[in-house]
């Protein structure tokens, strides 16, 4: 149950603090309307690293699935504990999105664009083009997974393990992330899509469903790809 908690806390707050910057960049009528990608990139990579430091000790903070489905199939992870993980990451982001949702509460009705509204709490591409898309997702969470188990095998300094990673989340928002907004989690896009499909957000348009399957197949493709790939060759 310890574990259950961590990883729904730890989704949460990475949803909370990552959907939250996206909200404050695009909905109307905030203070940093506007502020752009570099912005979100670094909020999404802060939300990461905190999220780490919150839970690291309790459950390693897996707080996606991709992560924890990668880990299992290159034997570095427990598959018995894979559902007690997907569960609490599932319930989490869904949590943290109805947050989000809360904090932004006058602001859903002041912005028109349900484009907008949909992208504070999932991800979509800058032009849909399904296998494009797919590979998109694949290489980041390649990426994601390659880079993690090579700082697994670095020693840094006690308690700088969460900045690195964030680092490493940072590099695949910036150089990667503008094709499809880089969800590299099937938690971090499913959870915060099932939260715009059940609240009462005024003019929200629909949660683009024929989408989905792609921020979750090709990030736990890619992730099982990068985490086996890493060791077979090193």
């Amino acid at each position: 149950m310890n574990i259950f908690l961590a990883e729904l806390i730890g989704t949460a707050l990475l949803i909370l603090l990552g959907d939250g910057v996206v909200a404050g960049v695009v909905l109307r009528g905030t203070k940093n309307e506007n502020a752009g990608w570099i912005v979100i990139t670094f909020g999404w990579a802060l939300a990461v690293t905190f999220a780490i430091y919150t839970v690291g000790g309790i459950s390693g903070a897996h707080l996606n699935p991709a992560v924890t489905v990668a880990l299992a199939a290159s034997g570095q992870f427990d598959w018995s504990l894979a559902p007690l993980y997907l569960s609490g990451q599932l319930a989490g982001a869904f949590l943290g999105a109805c947050l989000v949702y809360l904090h932004y509460l006058p602001h859903w009705g002041h912005t028109e664009d349900p484009g907008a509204k949909l992208a504070v709490f999932c991800t979509g591409p800058a032009i849909r083009h399904t296998p494009g898309n797919f590979i998109s997702e694949f290489l980041g969470t390649f990426v994601l997974l390659f880079g993690l188990s090579a700082l697994g095998v670095n020693r840094f300094a006690e308690g700088l393990n969460p900045m690195v990673v964030g680092a490493l989340v940072l590099a695949i928002g910036i150089s990667l992330g503008g094709t499809t907004g880089y969800a590299i989690n099937p938690a971090r896009d499913l959870g915060p899509r099932l939260a715009h499909a059940l609240l009462p957000i005024p003019g929200k348009g629909g949660s683009d469903w024929s989408y989905a399957w792609i921020p979750i197949a090709g990030p736990l493709a890619g992730g099982i790809a990068g985490a086996l790939a890493y060791r077979i060759l090193f």
